[in-house]
């Protein structure tokens, strides 16, 4: 007798752990049920069909080869039994092996299972706002919800847009409404940074800077604290600090797992919400699997479990679960969290942990940062790329990092060759000799990870002693100290005649020679363009006895990029 299987979400995760098993097992027959009247699309290309990159919401639902997934193509192409969509899954009865939905027409109907996967997804986070029911307020959620902010966006009536929320959706929504349709955009985010969680601050606070100059406006530490229309419709935003015009409203305000439904069937749901399972993606009854959104995970440096809504990760689990339902042995990983988000004209990604995250999980941990060229210097296209690296200090063993720079795939490919490594616990020196392919118009010959690692040993072993922006920031706000610039005077004298009272010019080259002009007493910060030379004239000033010295990390490009008051 054939496998019957039954899915019950056909996103990412259950269309995929079902092609797989027929693949496999071409008896096996699937039955797939949704809630929605849309399946298969990419999720994570909504805020692209809501800008208009693309220009049809059926892109999102075709294969590469152009044909549509929807109810016909899973069932003639790819074999399915039944596709069953607009139809809510209402109860799992585990003993007799039957799901119960109920469809469109509010008849409720059994499928019987033998194998059964749960991909039930999320939902968007309710804050229970005041006013949130009001026409104009949207989650994005799930296809629907983008089409209807499409039409309404196409339809000529939203002049000023309000996003609560400045993660990964809220960002890539602010650019969809910014760049490609004009419209005047605010966000609002209950946090200090934008990406909470995800990057560090300075790399934050560059990335916000960079979408500020593409007239997105923030608003940090903000609060929102009701909705008010006209006519049933959003007009108004209200936070514990402003009210702001908004003709839309975009909740993203994080996500809660859809495990309600396993819950009730008696399988373990952890304190996330998120359904537990195994390295197989087996719930606590082995005949039922579960993946993507609605699952809980343990990060796999921090230990620390989550949920992780990532599409790339639910298409793996996909093909895990797809095998052990025939039978087969396959396992799934820790995540690192590995993510890239485009925002204009540059990307902002990460792997692993924040030196907050870190310090918050029981680490002992420092983060170094850097900007290098992405290319050979000699190359006449090239840019410059910033990264973080987080460290564990007694161990160097290397936590995460984070990187913001164009929206070429320079960047976020050192981001993931360093996230590939992560789950084998490198250290420092396993990242300084890692192999990169090189060729000047595709890298330097000592790539940048290469040179982000060398920077953080340096750190550790006590040979550089860097500052972040941050800190020079307040440095030059108190004034206790000396600023030396260790550039050639084309570069440095602007500099000095801009602030005479502050800022001294010093070659790095000559700085042995003018030791005597570097006052004595006070704390002497060194900078350059990049944070290379500035470490060179800090080995320098120790070998002359001069250790109160501190090296911008980055240099001047990081203070040009992070609107230091100092570049403008």
């Amino acid at each position: 007798m054939s496998r019957r299987v039954v899915v019950i979400g056909g996103v990412a995760l259950g269309t995929k752990a079902a092609c797989r098993a027929k693949r496999i097992d071409p008896t096996t027959q699937v039955t797939l049920i949704d809630k929605d009247e849309y399946i298969s699309y990419g999720g994570c290309g909504i805020p692209y069909y809501v800008s208009g990159d693309v220009a049809d919401h059926t892109a999102l639902q075709s294969t590469a080869y152009h044909m549509v997934r929807n109810e016909e193509f899973f069932k003639t192409i790819k074999g399915f039994e039944e596709v069953v969509t607009g139809t809510t899954v209402t109860r799992i009865d585990r003993e007799a092996k039957v799901v119960w939905a109920k469809g469109k027409d509010g008849v409720e109907k059994s499928y019987p299972y033998d194998k059964l996967v749960i991909g039930a997804g999320s939902r968007t986070r309710d804050l229970q706002i005041p006013g949130q029911e009001l026409a104009g307020i949207h989650a994005v959620g799930n296809l629907e919800d983008a089409m209807a902010i499409k039409e309404r966006i196409a339809g000529g009536s939203v002049e000023s847009a309000v996003i609560v929320g400045a993660g990964f959706i809220g960002l890539e929504m602010a650019e969809a409404l910014a760049d490609m349709w004009g419209i005047e955009t605010s966000v609002v985010e209950i946090g200090d940074q934008i990406m909470p969680g995800f990057v560090g601050k300075q790399m934050a606070h560059m990335a916000q800077r960079s979408m500020e100059e593409n007239d997105v406006t923030f608003y940090l530490g903000e609060t929102v604290k009701s909705f008010e229309g006209e006519e049933g419709a959003v007009k108004k935003v209200i936070t514990d600090k402003r009210t702001l015009e908004a003709d839309l409203v975009i909740m993203a305000v994080g996500i809660l797992a859809n495990g309600e439904l396993a819950r009730d069937a008696g399988l373990e749901v952890g304190a996330t919400g998120g359904i537990v399972v195994n390295e197989k993606l087996q719930t606590t009854d082995p005949d039922i699997y579960s993946g993507g959104d609605c699952i809980e995970l343990k990060h796999a440096i921090s230990g620390k479990v989550g949920i992780w809504p990532l599409g790339s990760l639910a298409n793996r689990q996909g093909r895990v679960i797809g095998t052990n339902m025939c039978g087969g042995s396959a396992t799934t990983e820790a995540p690192v969290g590995s993510f890239v988000v485009k925002l204009f004209d540059k990307s902002l990604a990460g792997a692993g942990l924040t030196r907050k995250a870190a310090e918050e999980a029981g680490f002992d941990a420092i983060s170094v940062s850097m900007c290098q060229l992405d290319r050979a210097h000699f190359y006449p296209e090239k840019e410059l790329m910033f990264l973080e690296l987080v460290v564990e200090k007694a161990t160097k063993r290397v936590l995460g990092i984070q990187g913001f720079a164009g929206s070429g795939d320079a960047m976020v490919g050192r981001i993931n060759a360093v996230a590939a490594t992560l789950k084998y616990k490198p250290t420092i020196l396993d990242i300084s000799n890692l192999e990169f392919a090189y060729s000047p118009p595709f890298s330097s010959a000592m790539d940048i990870v290469n040179a982000l690692a060398n920077v953080a040993d340096n750190v550790v072993d006590g040979l550089l002693n860097p500052i972040p922006v941050e800190t020079f920031e307040g440095l030059w706000e108190e004034g206790e100290c000396v600023f030396i610039d260790c550039r050639e005077l084309p570069d440095s004298t602007p500099f000095k005649e801009k602030f005479p009272e502050k800022w001294m010019t010093i070659p790095q080259g000559e700085m042995k020679k003018r030791i005597a002009e570097v006052p004595e007493g006070k704390l002497v910060v060194l900078v350059c363009n990049t944070g290379v030379r500035s470490f060179e004239a800090q080995l320098n000033l120790r070998e002359m006895g001069i250790t109160n010295t501190v090296s911008v990390q980055g240099g001047m490009a990081t203070l040009k990029t992070w609107g230091s008051k100092v570049s403008e």
